[in-house]
């Protein structure tokens, strides 16, 4: 398959570009600058998606399928800006999804793409049940988690007039590392907890007494989906999965595992709690039913040893 990757040099996209031309596939990544590395293989397209004029110029080819990845995505970040997490995520959607709508010489439609989209878990707000299905009512409380509904919601509504195939893919907490290249984010657990370990921060601040549990998901298993969701779409319809193993480990089980697999201390200091549920994980059943995928790195200390591995190369 011809396949367009965008937001290719990031940390979920470099993953999914890996995964895509390991499976055969000729991969273009889209990237708004020419300096970030891609994977070996993959072919650098430069575009903006907020610039139509210029996305429609640059996408001559038609593709066989799409990988969306590209976004805003940092949920505290959200509060403060939600015109610009809507812009990125919403009109960046919409412009990708009409750059993809080309004719041919002849005058006949192209083919419709395969379309997979990078979701997440913040769609579902804060819900009781647990592990959270796909069946569980979208109620999101956070500028990022509504845009990225909007976005789903944009994508199955297309795809059901036959421009596409649509598979939305909803994570939680994406960690570990492929190729060196660890999670870049440390506002989130995993590499705050690394860069205490490494000397790079005096401490780790928790929110209460860090019994709050959440699931933790290697990047490389998310990158695996993809390419299972990619080959799964079929035009004009579309579908919802969670990807995610479903074991949940808490705060204080995540700083303990990064004692053991660094042989380092983490020292913490406590917040106040917050208000957060207590239990946030995935029910992954369908997609292991439908598409045959099963997690195979996201056990919590090879997903550390991984982050760990990387920000030593890194620092080195």
């Amino acid at each position: 398959m011809r396949v367009l990757v965008t937001g290719a040099a990031g940390y979920v996209g470099y993953a999914v570009g890996r995964r895509l031309t390991a499976a055969g596939h000729e991969v273009t990544g889209l990237v708004r600058r020419s300096d970030r590395p891609l994977p070996p293989g993959v072919r650098p397209v430069i575009a903006d998606l907020l610039d139509p004029i210029g996305l429609d110029s640059t996408l001559h080819e038609t593709y066989d399928g799409v990988c969306h990845l590209a976004a805003l995505t940092r949920v505290r970040a959200s509060f403060t800006d939600p015109l610009g997490f809507f812009t990125a995520n919403v009109q960046g959607t919409i412009n990708l999804l009409q750059a993809l709508t080309k004719v041919q010489p002849d005058g006949s439609p192209a083919p419709a793409p395969a379309v997979v989209y990078g979701s997440t878990a913040a769609v579902y707000g804060t819900p009781d049940r647990q592990p959270i299905p796909e069946t569980e009512t979208p109620s999101p409380t956070s500028p990022y988690g509504a845009s990225k509904l909007a976005a789903e919601q944009l994508i199955r509504f297309h795809a059901r007039t036959g421009g596409i195939g649509a598979i939305i893919l909803r994570t939680f907490n994406v960690a570990g590392s492929v190729d060196g290249r660890r999670d870049p984010d440390e506002t989130r657990l995993i590499p705050k907890a690394l860069s205490v370990a490494a000397g790079h921060a005096p401490h780790l601040t928790i929110n209460g007494d860090g019994a709050a549990v959440r699931e933790y998901l290697h990047v490389d298993d998310l990158a695996a989906a993809y390419v299972l969701a990619l080959e799964a779409a079929r035009p004009g319809t579309d579908r919802v999965y969670n990807v995610g193993s479903g074991t949940g480990a808490s705060v204080k089980d995540v700083i303990r595992t990064v004692e053991e697999v660094t042989g380092r201390s983490v020292p913490t200091s406590h917040d106040p709690p917050q208000p957060e549920p207590p239990l946030l994980v995935a029910d992954g059943t369908a997609i292991r039913r439908d598409l045959g995928w099963r997690p195979e790195r996201s056990a919590l200390p090879e997903i550390i040893a991984d982050s760990w591995a990387a920000l030593l190369s890194r620092a080195g």
